[in-house]
């Protein structure tokens, strides 16, 4: 049998500055944005992640995107 992966929910979140640890070294929290097309490529993802950290003060990281899948056994 075939195991079928169907994509229900995708994020895109991007590491934010938030402050400095006691070494002086940056910390960072995750900001998440909810709802992106499930079929979105990879380089749309990637160029909204670009033009959100060009309106953000803080310094910026990493990009993820996280996707909740669903397994069927069809």
């Amino acid at each position: 049998m075939a195991v079928t992966k169907t994509i229900s929910t995708t994020s895109l979140s991007i590491e934010v500055q938030s402050g400095t640890d006691l070494a002086g070294d940056p910390t960072y929290t995750k900001k998440t944005f909810s709802n992106l097309k499930t079929d979105a490529t990879t380089q749309n993802v990637f160029d909204v992640a670009e033009a959100i950290k060009g309106v953000l003060s803080a310094s910026t990281r990493d990009y993820f995107v996280n996707e909740s899948s669903s397994l069927v056994n069809a």
